[in-house]
């Protein structure tokens, strides 16, 4: 709930496992589950995740929704929400055997993060099935991983340089498997940082102008990194950003049509109302009534 009673989503921090080493988390799914009851949470219950959180399935089948998009998890399948994104498990944990990994942003260095292209806007699609070698790699490394993390042996320091190392190993094999990253470059600077500007400030303005002036660059190279990495313009890109929080809201929310858009920077419902038309197709309303009767 809100200030104002409304249903809203659940903020979910990282806080590392109670007499765990600190940086990441690795755990089975019961493990998972009673991290999240230790927290006051419902695993089960949608959360906008601060962190990464990457979900295995080794046997079994698990259902998930990422940003209300519906995906199922089957043996060897994984999963990748990212900061920022809303998450659900929409199936009993106990239907299935896996692991979590789960790790804050800043966590690996930012060589691995770079190659990993952890600045890039998530993938349509979080969910990946390695085959063959690729399988036979990321399922090992995993191995190693949740073997080190239950187990210390050595210095403490050491400890939480091998975990973060595997995780690194993890997350580059994980972001280069086939199609993982169709079509992806190398983020240039003028990008990173206009997406960083737009994840802070896209419910104050939504004009690239602006954020040309404030990053002091010509709205023409902010259109071309934009395009360069995105594959789209940096207005389409701002509004992109607008609409999803806009479907988050409301998917996971009880708040009407004219206080989402108020909150997305909106100067009215009505001017809401067309934006949301335009890009989405259909009003606040019709997609909040077709949405949620699919999650049901």
């Amino acid at each position: 709930m809100d200030r104002n009673g409304h249903r809203d989503v659940t903020e979910v921090p990282f806080r590392p496992s109670v007499g765990a080493p600190p940086g990441a988390a690795v755990l089975d799914f019961p493990g998972l589950a009673a991290r999240a009851r230790s927290h006051g949470l419902d695993v089960h219950a949608p959360m906008r995740l601060a962190f990464h959180q990457l979900i295995a399935v080794r046997s079994g089948s698990l259902r998930c929704s990422v940003d209300f998009t519906e995906h199922e998890l089957t043996e060897g399948g994984w999963m990748w929400a990212r900061p920022g994104q809303i998450h659900q498990f929409r199936s009993p944990l106990g239907a299935a055997e896996g692991a979590a990994v789960l790790f804050p942003p800043g966590y690996l260095g930012t060589a691995t993060a770079a190659v990993a292209r952890l600045d890039r806007p998530a993938s349509r699609s979080p969910l990946v099935v390695p085959e063959g070698a690729d399988a036979e790699a990321v399922r090992g490394v995993l191995d190693l991983l949740e073997g080190e993390y239950r187990t210390v042996s050595g210095p403490l320091e050491a400890h939480v340089e091998v975990v973060r190392h595997l995780v690194a190993v993890l997350v580059l094999r994980l972001a280069h498997l086939p199609g993982a990253q169709s079509g992806a470059t190398a983020a240039s600077e003028a990008f990173r940082r206009f997406q960083q500007a737009v994840e802070r400030d896209y419910t104050r303005t939504h004009r690239v102008e602006d954020y040309a002036a404030r990053l002091g660059y010509s709205v023409r190279t902010l259109t071309r990194a934009t395009r360069a990495t995105a594959g789209c313009g940096a207005k389409r890109f701002i509004d992109d950003r607008v609409l999803l929080e806009a479907k988050r809201l409301l998917v996971h929310t009880d708040l009407s049509a004219t206080a989402i858009g108020e909150r997305l920077g909106f100067p009215d419902a009505t001017v809401f109302t067309k934006f949301f038309r335009r890009r989405a197709g259909e009003t606040p309303a019709g997609f909040r009534v077709r949405a949620s009767g699919t999650r049901h």
